[in-house]
């Protein structure tokens, strides 16, 4: 069967984490040209502090890709009229992680199109995959944009939906929507090229706004209901994670489930203070909420590897005297 043919782009490539990396590997393989990766500085990671490249880095490498890593894009000439000088048809931005200035903006052909991981107007900003499953979202998608001086609030170009399971982790649901964004970039390209683009204004009324994450974020107050709790795990792993303490010692949560609290037996709950253990089985450990019993299944002590809660309940004893964030 004969290949189908595409009309070839020259692209200007800005973005640096995993999700960019794979709509970055979806128009190599398309068969665009890639003249250059915009994406940020090298940063040391984990306890060694060893300098990591970014993923967007990695494969622009393999790929013989020129790679630019400026500290800062705003009031840099250099980067600019390297832009310029390379005369790209379309600039694709996913996950870059700087403001552009209105001078790069206006500077190919087709625009700056942004790959966006929610459907706009919601979730604008740093981290809509997490929040997305933080608020209980049963929906959330791609979304790319001609990219203009606000954050996230370009014209809209195409879209496309990514169900949200109830098993969904940050982690499991970046990678569905990295597999969409490289999917719908190709797509949006193709449009822009053919001049069959329709330009789609966000309305700013039914914006929210999915602010950065902060380790802070993931202290868990037990106060609150154990399914809200539950999707706070799921939204904050594998970064920041959930925690809270035990006998002093910070424990990460990285899996629960609830239990309503009628199903619990042998102890009155409204007695227990929030945190406290209510129940204790084989598979797990649960503990009082402000609504129902947050079940324990996967966590992680100071200074240990992450375990099962069958694991962790063999080497450590629990009792219903024992209170989590205390």
């Amino acid at each position: 069967m004969r290949r189908k043919e595409i009309n070839i782009l020259k692209v200007i490539f800005m973005g640096t984490p995993d999700i960019a990396a794979t709509v970055l590997k979806a128009i190599i393989e398309k068969g665009h040209d890639v003249a250059a990766v915009v994406t940020q500085p090298d940063k040391p990671k984990g306890r060694g502090r060893e300098i990591k490249f970014p993923p967007v880095k990695e494969l622009a490498i393999s790929s013989n890709i020129p790679v630019y890593q400026p500290q800062k894009i705003k009031n840099n000439p250099e980067i600019e009229e390297k832009i310029r000088e390379l005369n790209p048809d379309i600039i694709v931005v996913a996950a870059y992680g700087q403001i552009l200035p209105k001078s790069i903006l206006d500077m190919a052909k087709y625009g700056c199109v942004n790959v966006h991981a929610s459907l706009l107007p919601k979730y604008r900003g740093a981290a809509p995959i997490q929040w997305a499953i933080i608020d209980g979202e049963k929906v959330t998608g791609v979304t790319t944009m001609m990219m203009d001086a606000g954050l996230d609030t370009g014209d809209m170009l195409d879209k496309t939906e990514v169900g949200i399971t109830d098993l969904d982790t940050a982690q499991t649901l970046h990678d569905k929507l990295a597999e969409a964004g490289g999917r719908i970039i190709l797509s949006t390209m193709e449009k822009l090229e053919k001049g069959t683009a329709v330009r789609t204004k966000q309305r700013d009324e039914e914006s929210t706004y999915a602010r950065m994450l902060t380790k802070e974020l993931g202290k868990i107050d037990f106060t609150k209901p154990a399914e809200e709790i539950e999707r706070l795990i799921r939204g904050l792993n594998p970064w920041p994670s959930a925690y809270t303490t035990f006998n002093k010692k910070t424990i990460k949560i990285w899996k629960a489930s609830v239990m309503p609290e009628k199903d619990v037996s042998g102890v009155n709950v409204e007695e227990l203070k929030y945190g406290q253990v209510a129940v204790i089985s084989k598979e797990y450990f649960g503990v009082r909420t402000g609504k129902d019993i947050l079940c324990i299944r996967e966590l992680q002590l100071e200074g240990k590897k992450r375990m099962d809660a069958k694991a962790f309940l063999s080497g450590v004893k629990i009792n219903k005297e024992n209170i989590l964030g205390e």
